[in-house]
């Protein structure tokens, strides 16, 4: 197993290279880099890409060149300004130049600072990941302890009444976004149209740090629940389904008729026998859940409930071009991930230490 894990953790360099390299690439290609930002912003105009939409006639969209770059926009600055933002930049290099600079930088977990807010990266990353890891692991958390118990459920009552109400319940909870549930859970309990009985936005309350330490407590989950909920609701869906299938699945197999047999209490089987094999695909669904939740809702959640998380900042970064906080934040959301997928075949062998992925290698 060592030797596994040692070849996988090897592999996360070559495949973080290429996820970055096509990134990179594409960036180049997108119109209104960091330097057309900067003299918008200097300018004081509004957003940089009304140039695009604009009349190439308009007195506003002169162009200026420095270099090899055109920018739409910079209304007659001197080229060798132009040249000097280039310069601090770092765009005066060429872009394979540039990318092995990022990388070598990134590898040592140096992510430069964010061209615009004068801060680094990573302390912007630091600021914001607790809101992140927030949502991520309480929705994950609550998504299993819910999903387990209620799929095992399903399966034992498989074509019963109660399945098929559940089943219609789950079918109805997957097909509605989570932004729109998000929505609604705001109109219903956060002071929209109905009840204010939620907090609407931050992760505390102002007076905080004046509470005692259980009131602390209440506080954060008081202001949690309703983002929680919100990013839960798919992935419980899943979750639920999924644990099912699996333990219908197992449940039909010749061992557990054979413990029945036996007179084992049902209970023995299915906790003692079942549960381990049919665990196994649920766990190892386990970071495609997280990292879903993680990130992919993390955008749309956050702006809803005004939470400052690292899906809004990365949101925010990409449309000021704000490349150091686009290329830093992308990083550390593949390297968790790949990281994620070492600890999922772990507990692939904590729960059942039969299998050998070395083997099934070789």
């Amino acid at each position: 197993m060592g030797a596994y894990i040692f070849r996988r953790l090897l592999l996360i360099i070559p495949t973080l290279i290429g996820i970055m390299l096509i990134n990179f690439t594409l960036v180049q290609f997108v119109p209104g880099g960091p330097v057309e930002q900067a003299i918008a912003r200097i300018q004081g105009g509004g957003d940089v890409f009304e140039g695009f939409a604009g009349n190439g006639n308009d007195a506003g969209a002169t162009e200026v060149t420095a270099g090899a770059e055109t920018y739409v926009g910079a209304r007659g600055l001197p080229p060798e300004f132009i040249a000097e933002l280039e310069k601090e930049f770092g765009f005066d290099k060429p872009p394979v130049e540039r990318f092995f600079n990022m990388m070598w930088n990134y590898m040592r977990f140096d992510f430069g600072e964010s061209y615009f807010r004068s801060i680094s990266v990573i302390e912007l990353i630091k600021e914001k990941l607790p809101v992140s890891i927030t949502l991520g692991l309480w929705s994950t958390l609550i998504a299993y302890l819910v999903s387990i118990p209620l799929g095992i459920r399903k399966a034992v009552k498989d074509g019963t009444s109660f399945d098929t109400w559940t089943s219609g319940a789950i079918i109805a909870a997957y097909a509605i976004p989570g932004f729109l549930f998000a929505i609604l859970l705001l109109v219903l309990f956060a002071g929209g149209s109905y009840w204010q009985i939620f907090p609407l936005r931050g992760l505390t309350s102002d007076n905080f740090d004046q509470l005692s330490p259980l009131g602390k407590v209440a506080d954060y989950f008081w202001h949690i629940a309703l983002p929680v909920l919100a990013s839960t609701i798919s992935a419980f869906a899943t979750l639920t389904l999924l644990t099912k299938n699996s333990f219908l699945d197992e449940i039909k197999k010749h061992y557990v008729m054979t413990a029945r047999a036996k007179g084992l209490a049902e209970s023995r089987v299915l906790y003692g026998h079942v549960f381990r094999n049919a665990m196994l695909i649920v766990i190892a669904g386990f970071p495609a859940v997280f990292i879903g939740v993680f990130f992919g809702q993390s955008l749309l959640i956050e702006t809803i409930f005004s939470l400052d998380g690292l899906g809004r900042l990365g949101f925010e970064a990409a449309v000021a071009r704000d490349y150091p906080i686009v290329f830093g934040t992308l990083f550390i959301f593949a390297l968790m991930g790949l990281v994620v997928g070492i600890i999922s075949d772990l507990m692939y062998v904590l729960v059942d230490p039969r299998i050998d992925f070395e083997r099934r290698e070789g």
